[in-house]
């Protein structure tokens, strides 16, 4: 017993320690990473207020940038590892429940119509993927068996195929210029952030990923499974609840202020099962900050690979998330 708790605590300085190196040197890295090549003193500069030419490159432009991927990448890692537990799916991730289809529809429809307010399109999304969680939530109603797993697995295939076939003919349909930023949008970015953006998506994000960082023994007793949390004492019915609306406003938050996004809700909370512990009170809050700093990183590699080019993030966590998702899967076979 006495060996078991100090492999975990061992565990545990060994997760602050890391994540007290890669929090920082991600950020660090995402601020300076640009098509313009700041030196050190310049960087120090900008953050310090003073004056020079890279003051509003580091405090308009980077450092908002940074702190909206890191506040995204956290929220999806916390998405992902709670819906694997409500779902008892080790696949399940942020847009498996129809999510990034509803999105992705509503942006589309924005972008066709080109209403020329600067919001459109992150409000389309917002709504487009909060109706999608709703027709889900109410097909699994229909069928007699409420936020049973199988049955939101099964209506939110439906809903995304239904949505992207939707999407598919306003994009057939549009403009080249539209068209260009429609896809540029599915494949996700933060080209468009902004302090303001950042307080956006604060505002909308506290209190769901509040809810779903304490919810941590909620989640391991859904984990278990429904029966075993309900004889334990667990109100299964009332906790699906609430982490199936805290996930669907989080992820249709992320999706409104960057696009699509995806394997971050997927690779991060699987590395730190493995490499750490199962337990959502200690998992979550550090996959918050392994997502942001993992999505802080894309970013900073999709605008430098191909400078003075800009890549999609969404591409830059496929390309890097689909290996290292591989990896993890074939070391839990093995």
């Amino acid at each position: 017993m006495k060996r078991a708790a100090r492999a975990a605590g061992g565990s545990v300085r060994r997760a602050a320690l890391v994540l007290a190196v890669l929090v920082p040197a991600s950020l660090a890295v995402g601020i300076w990473a640009g098509p313009v090549s700041l030196t050190p003193a310049e960087l120090w500069a900008g953050l310090a207020h003073a004056q020079g030419a890279a003051g509003p490159i580091v405090r308009e432009l980077r450092l908002p940038r940074v702190l909206l991927a890191f506040l995204v990448g956290g929220s999806l890692s916390v998405v992902g590892a709670a819906l694997q537990a409500l779902l008892r799916n080790p696949l399940a991730d942020p847009y498996l429940l129809g999510l990034s289809g509803g999105a992705g529809l509503g942006a589309v429809i924005a972008i066709a119509l080109n209403p020329g307010w600067p919001w459109a399109v992150p409000a389309a999304a917002f709504a487009g993927a909060v109706g999608a969680v709703a027709l889900v939530y109410r097909l699994s109603v229909v069928a007699g068996r409420r936020l049973d797993p199988r049955v939101l697995l099964l209506a939110g295939v439906v809903v995304g195929s239904f949505a992207g076939a939707i999407m598919t003919a306003v994009v057939s349909v549009s403009e080249a210029a539209e068209l260009r930023r429609a896809f540029l949008w599915l494949l996700g970015g933060f080209g468009g952030a902004s302090w303001r953006a950042v307080a956006v998506f604060a505002a909308y994000a506290v209190v769901p990923l509040a809810a779903l960082l304490l919810s941590g023994r909620a989640l391991d007793l859904l984990a278990i499974g429904e029966e075993t949390a309900q004889h334990l004492g667990a109100d299964v019915e009332r906790q699906k609840r609430l982490v199936y609306a805290a996930t669907s406003l989080l992820t249709a938050a992320s999706v409104a202020v960057c696009g699509i996004v995806g394997f971050v809700g997927l690779v991060v909370p699987h590395a730190i099962r493995r490499a750490w512990t199962p337990l959502h009170r200690r998992l979550l809050p550090v996959a918050f900050f392994a997502g942001g700093a993992f999505l802080v990183l894309a970013d900073a590699l999709a605008r430098t690979v191909a400078r003075p080019l800009e890549l999609p993030v969404g591409a830059v966590t496929a390309l890097v998330g689909v290996p290292l998702f591989a990896l993890l899967l074939r070391r839990n076979l093995t």
